[in-house]
């Protein structure tokens, strides 16, 4: 992968330079016990989600109300083959040694699954750093993602590893941390073509929790990110989000549009942070309840409703061909229980929000402040993009709660 623009990444992005390297972040990690002024005033201590605490919690997984859909996720086909990734899976954790071995691995039903930020840890993460791996370790841990993800996905979540390191060369800080290779890797459980296993690939700007089922794969909570160059993930998305807003006759777009300025300033106080931004289901809300916002998709045409679609498609567009087939069933069958919402204007050039909620995808995308450069107010050149499976499916959860009941009568 070439460095931004070619040649050498710029010491100014845009305009904006880098931030004072205030935070207390090293080796990947944020230290808590030193909190310092600007950490306070840039992410605030008491707002950030609690994720070690809502690790802890009973699942539940994210609701409209409290209560889960019953039905939405059976054990099926999906036409996946789970040979390669178990093979890959195999592979890896032959080459590391004994200890390392041992740290990589947690039971299937581990509470670590929902260990995960797109920031930076405040505790001890589990699993395997890439950072820390011989180059032959790494490359295999590599082919765990590859054989799990469609061509394009794992595309976009290295391209996302590689922005975090380059993210590091602009600003010339964090340099421990801000690298292609700072991303934990954990296998959940025995690599198996049949019965329940996963992996966990944690890091800044890039988390993703997969969970294979023999012919089936659940690729959520996924969260990719970049601060600056996110056209090179995120371009697609963009255009597909913009075509879809462009098409709402006015009344949709009134009702699709909850608040029409992404300036921090004039959004309520939970919509304004650093961290989440308007984020809804990021990390640590693994239980949250939303509500449905914004238009449904029953008052659209069928060209509107497609594009819609199409739109979420752009989101799961990291599965393998079998699964991500399903999930496009699985939502284009649900239309009359799917809500799209926007905030933020919606030129080519602006920053925006938008939000595609139903029984089975919950998708966000959102434009940020900056972290690490110093702009103060979103630009559509910060992205973070998250990917729920409401009502309980997250990590796979619903699935293994079936699998359990099918063939373990004991869980």
């Amino acid at each position: 992968m070439s460095s931004p623009g070619g040649g050498e990444p710029p010491a100014v992005y845009r305009g904006y330079r880098p931030r004072p390297a205030l935070i207390p972040i090293s080796n990947g990690r944020v230290d808590r016990n030193k909190p310092v002024d600007y950490l306070r005033s840039l992410v605030g201590l008491a707002p950030n989600p609690p994720v070690a605490e809502n690790a802890e919690t009973a699942f539940v997984g994210i609701t409209v109300d409290g209560t889960p859909i019953p039905g939405l996720f059976e054990l099926a086909d999906e036409e996946l083959d789970p040979a390669p990734i178990v093979a890959a899976a195999e592979s890896w954790l032959a080459v590391l040694t004994p200890e390392d071995r041992a740290r990589a691995t947690v039971a299937v039903d581990g509470s670590e699954w929902r260990l995960w930020t797109n920031a930076f840890p405040a505790w001890e993460p589990h699993g395997i750093c890439f950072d820390v791996l011989s180059e032959a370790q790494r490359e295999a841990g590599v082919e765990v993602l590859r054989s799990s993800l469609s061509a394009r996905g794992f595309a976009d979540v290295r391209e996302a590893m590689y922005l975090n390191g380059a993210l590091g060369s602009l600003t010339g800080q964090y340099t421990d941390s801000l690298t292609e290779w700072m991303y934990w890797l954990t296998i959940f459980g025995t690599p198996s073509v049949t019965e329940p296993w996963g992996w966990q690939l944690a890091g800044h700007h890039v988390d993703l929790n997969c969970l294979i089922l023999g012919r089936q794969l659940v690729l959520t909570p996924t969260f990719l990110g970049a601060e600056f160059d996110s056209d090179r993930i995120f371009s697609t998305q963009r255009h597909a989000a913009l075509e879809l807003y462009a098409a709402l006759p006015h009344a949709a777009r009134a009702k699709a549009v909850l608040y029409p300025s992404m300036d921090p300033s004039d959004l309520p106080a939970e919509l304004g942070g650093r961290v989440d931004g308007r984020h809804l289901g990021g990390a640590g809300q693994d239980n949250r309840i939303i509500p449905y916002t914004g238009v449904c998709a029953a008052e659209l045409s069928a060209g509107q409703q497609e594009l819609l679609v199409a739109l979420a498609d752009t989101f799961t567009a990291g599965l393998p061909d079998g699964p991500a087939r399903h999930r496009h069933q699985a939502m284009a069958s649900r239309l009359a229980d799917t809500y799209f919402s926007w905030i933020g204007p919606a030129g080519s050039e602006d920053a925006f929000y938008f939000r595609i909620h139903s029984p089975v995808v919950l998708a966000e995308y959102d434009n940020h402040p900056g972290i690490f450069l110093d702009f103060d107010k979103p630009e559509p050149f910060h992205v973070h993009t998250v990917v729920r499976t409401p009502n309980g499916n997250d990590y796979g959860k619903d699935l293994l709660r079936a699998h359990y009941k099918a063939h373990h009568s004991q869980h």
